[in-house]
């Protein structure tokens, strides 16, 4: 079982999708994101496969949640420095969870 102080050492931030890339060589369909998490984190970059529910021009100003301290991890070619949190939806793609109002980024999740 997970204890709050497991749950407290995740890292978990709002950040603002600043840029949108086409992810070709991803084994699924993909986009590369660039993320403004503020002047404590910066800007930070995830691979996430969310093709199917989003549109490059729709992700592009939309905040999100990210765990921003896990190590970086390569996919492929690319870099992926945080992890982008979405849930699964009726048929099994992401979707990604985001605060219901505009808020800073940065913001740590509590």
């Amino acid at each position: 079982m997970v204890t709050i102080d497991d749950f407290g050492k995740l890292d978990i931030r709002v950040g603002k999708i600043t840029d949108v890339q086409d992810f070709p060589e991803a084994r699924k369909p993909a986009y590369k994101l660039t993320i403004d998490f503020g002047s404590e984190i910066g800007t930070k970059r995830s691979s996430v496969q969310i093709v199917k529910n989003y549109s490059k021009e729709v992700l592009t100003g939309r905040q999100v949640m990210c765990v921003v301290n896990f190590p970086p991890r390569q996919i492929g070619p690319f870099l992926s420095e945080v992890l982008t949190l979405g849930v699964p939806d009726a048929n099994g793609e992401v979707i990604l969870l985001q605060p219901d109002s505009e808020v800073p980024v940065g913001g740590r999740m509590y």
